[in-house]
């Protein structure tokens, strides 16, 4: 049984209509993850707390979730996390950087993220996985539906320490990276449902309308995407070997 507990680092909130029927992400990941994980989760708010509290041994690994902020706005709070991202990097905790998580890990370690000139993307969507041999996609198909809620996109890609590129879709050609051996960024959301993907269509309608997209036609396409548990699943399995490594 897993003993030490999984660190989730917050960096936003989730929107009201969803908030009100599914909490917030961490409630996400959990409820994602189920029973795998059996150690528990911790919350430290980036924005308000110490971020360097994810170093805490204690913490058998760190995801880092997604945001209605923007990495381009270089808030105090973001480069204390970024501060805090790279020792977990050097450190070699696992981690796991999902959407604005992904953006902020990529800009800790050298990378640029910017508004992506194709515009808001919010669905089902499928992504390309390049690599045939990373811990994080096995077992996974080479062609992923999964969902995505994003406007901003890693122009630039990191440069500090060994990066390799995992994925990539027609809009986004880096959604997903490790850095070094047991940190990992993805672009889409593994731990949305279905529903949760809807919820956000339905909050972020005008917004949509707004870029020139029909709302109707992505709720149309919108489906369950089992391949987002299953990475979680997979990352949970990486750091249980770690756990076992170290006893």
């Amino acid at each position: 049984m897993s003993q030490r507990r999984l660190c989730v680092l917050v960096t936003g909130e989730t929107v009201e209509l969803v908030r009100e029927r599914f909490g917030e992400f961490q409630q996400f990941f959990e409820r994602a993850i189920g029973d795998r994980w059996t150690g528990g989760y911790e919350a430290i708010d980036a924005r308000t707390d110490d971020p360097a509290r994810a170093l805490d041994p204690g913490y058998a690994a760190v995801i880092v979730t997604g945001s209605p902020s923007s990495v381009t706005e270089r808030a105090p709070w973001m480069l204390r996390a970024e501060e805090a991202l790279r020792a977990l990097v050097d450190r070699e905790k696992p981690l796991l950087g999902v959407c604005f998580g992904h953006q902020l890990l990529a800009s800790a370690l050298g990378g640029e993220v910017r508004r992506n000139p194709a515009g808001r993307r919010l669905g089902t969507h499928l992504v390309r996985v390049r690599a045939e041999d990373d811990a994080l996609f096995a077992g996974l198909d080479r062609e992923l539906r999964v969902n995505v809620s994003h406007e901003d996109h890693v122009a630039v890609r990191p440069t500090r320490g060994a990066i390799a590129h995992l994925a990539e879709t027609d809009h986004d050609s880096f959604h997903a990276f490790r850095a070094g051996n047991r940190a990992w960024g993805v672009q889409f959301h593994p731990e949305f449902s279905d529903e949760i993907t809807r919820g956000y269509v339905h909050a972020r309608r005008a917004l949509l309308v707004r870029a020139g997209l029909d709302p109707d036609a992505i709720l149309a396409r919108i489906e369950a995407t089992p391949a987002g548990p299953r990475l979680l699943e997979n990352f949970v399995a990486i750091v249980e070997r770690e756990g076992d490594a170290a006893r």
